[in-house]
């Protein structure tokens, strides 16, 4: 890191807070605070959307998931736009016909209290979690690089989204995430044009593609019906399109966004813009990585992306092991790039029993890479059982740091960062918004003024902050960052989407049967997901039909008991 980067780092975190609280000065009533005053234009409400999902987590991680596993991490977004059509025409003009301010006081005007309290607290539960996580994604990754202090950089993070979110509320959220998105999307594609230029000059970007296609990184498609395979064109469009419908139409740091639309259709636009080009987005984030895996095809990349782990293993007693294991991988370094060499010069004489060939030759080494990975990690969970051995979150920032020129850096940990702010600021303005109102105000005695509620959802935005902080510091890997946000999110999308479903469609379903069957759905998707019963994008679909099936029976016979059929 060279002062330039500094700088620019510093300066694009700075105005980013400077102009949220600058741009959201006067929001003092509910309406301008929580609502967003409800006059953003649809590109407003759009990018709003997508930067609220698009976490630091989607710049770390899926570059890496891709450098790893490929481009079929696509088929987990195939849902999406089919979810956006359909909260447009049911979940859109409900929430605005009825002016809510949170998803939840909807559920309590078709069921009670109770439920909407539920649904607040699964909400909060999952949420509150899930806001640590955007926090700890970038601190780690930065923090193993760049030899950063860990919970300070938590505490940096937290700080810079709490002062803009609790300064100006939803209004500052939606405003700053303009800028933030400009920036990450312009930092992408600077790092997508200097790789492709930092690769050999006859790799032309096609036959970057076919490079990548013999090492099966650009298998996009799976058919096959396998629920505890994770990534298939069918658990895309089932497990995703009811993850989406739970995230989009349910969770407040999403709803929030669109209910500060100006109108039904401003909101409705958004939501479009959003299924229209979120799969392009994750498409192209992911193409970053197959085309940072083809330039580790012709340099040297490390046996482990995590240098806080490859320093724990050379500062062991097994030091001596893995370093005869990095030079072993030297020389398949070299033997690989010669057989990539092998398979571009075939291409080029279109010479089908060499191409096909070559192509064997690279699958064999690409196998031997794997062993002496797998060894790797197995060194370095030796010399330390707590080590983190998996690298597929540090990848990108690997090459971020170690190939990109000066200044260039800063903006590509701007981004991060950035990302991590928008996701953040979104996330602690419902957490915040759905304590004062759903829970605070809706259990509060007596009357209190407007001001009173704004100063309310500031404290507890504040609180929330603090909690997402304190998350961070206690957080941990896993097999993938995105993936561990997702997973905590189907644990908990499937109920509510099917308590929604019911206060929509199933009108003859009253209050207590749906606050049963949320308890006892709840309890089941957790022991599923434990016992590992189908890949967790399944547990959205799963979690919905049982909430749906258990308040409908249990309605059913209460009815039934009422009516004095069974005595």
């Amino acid at each position: 890191m060279e002062t330039v980067d500094w700088i620019v780092l510093a300066g694009t975190l700075l105005f980013i807070v400077i102009y949220g609280v600058w741009k959201t000065k006067g929001s003092n009533s509910v309406e301008d605070y929580v609502g967003g005053g409800r006059d953003s234009k649809w590109w407003t409400i759009g990018l709003s959307v997508m930067a609220t999902q698009a976490s630091a987590i989607t710049f770390l991680s899926t570059p890496g998931q891709a450098f790893h596993d490929g481009m079929g991490f696509v088929q987990f977004y195939f849902g999406l736009p089919l979810a956006m059509i359909i909260i447009c025409l049911v979940f859109v003009p409900i929430y605005h016909k009825l002016k809510v301010y949170t998803a939840y006081e909807f559920l309590e005007d078709r069921f009670d209290l109770k439920t909407r309290s539920l649904a607040a607290i699964l909400f909060l539960i999952q949420r509150g979690l899930a806001a640590g996580i955007t926090i700890f994604a970038p601190s780690i990754i930065l923090s193993a690089i760049l030899g950063w202090d860990l919970r300070t950089l938590n505490v940096i993070i937290g700080l810079l989204v709490i002062i803009y979110t609790v300064s100006g509320g939803t209004k500052a959220v939606s405003v700053t995430q303009k800028q933030q998105m400009l920036i990450i999307m312009t930092g992408m594609f600077i790092a997508f044009f200097f790789i492709l230029g930092y690769l050999p000059e006859d790799i032309t970007f096609s036959k970057a593609l076919k490079i990548a296609g013999a090492s099966d990184k650009l298998d996009i498609l799976d058919f096959s019906f396998d629920t505890k395979s994770r990534y298939t064109f069918w658990s895309g469009i089932t497990g995703g399109l009811f993850l989406a419908l739970a995230y989009f139409g349910t969770d407040q740091s999403q709803v929030q966004r669109y209910l500060s639309g100006k109108s039904i259709r401003e909101s409705q636009l958004g939501l479009i813009f959003n299924g229209i080009l979120k799969i392009p987005m994750q498409f192209f984030i992911l193409l970053v990585g197959v085309m940072v895996f083809v330039f580790y095809q012709y340099n040297a990349a490390p046996l482990n992306f995590n240098p806080a782990a490859t320093k724990t293993v050379m500062e062991s007693d097994l030091a001596k092991d893995y370093a005869l294991l990095q030079e072993e991988q030297l020389a398949l370094e070299v033997e690989k790039k010669m057989a990539q060499n092998q398979f571009s010069a075939a291409l080029e004489l279109k010479e089908y029993n060499a191409i096909d060939e070559a192509k064997q030759h690279i699958i064999e080494i690409n196998k031997r890479d794997s062993v002496n990975r797998v060894a790797a990690k197995s060194l370095i969970k030796q010399a330390d059982e707590g080590a983190e051995t998996n690298d597929k979150d540090y990848v990108f920032i690997h090459f971020i740091l170690n190939n990109l020129p000066k200044g260039l850096i800063g903006l590509l940990l701007a981004v991060i960062l950035s990302a991590a702010m928008s996701s953040t600021a979104s996330e602690l303005n419902a957490l915040g918004t759905i304590t004062a109102l759903d829970l605070y105000k809706r259990n509060k005695k007596g009357t209190a003024s407007d001001k009173h509620y704004v100063n309310a959802s500031k404290f507890f935005t504040l609180i929330w902050g603090i909690i997402a902080i304190l998350i961070a510091n206690v957080a941990n890997l896993f097999d993938n960052l995105i993936q561990l946000v997702n997973i905590i999110g189907s644990l908990f999308y499937g109920n509510v989407l099917g308590i929604f479903l019911l206060a929509f469609f199933v009108k003859f379903v009253k209050g207590n049967a749906v606050f049963i069957a949320a308890i006892i759905t709840q309890a089941i998707v957790i022991i599923g997901f434990y016992q590992d019963w189908m890949s967790y994008l399944w547990l959205n679909a799963f979690g919905c039909a049982i909430v749906m099936t258990i308040a409908i029976i249990l309605e059913s016979f209460d009815r039934q008991v009422k009516g004095g059929t069974i005595q």
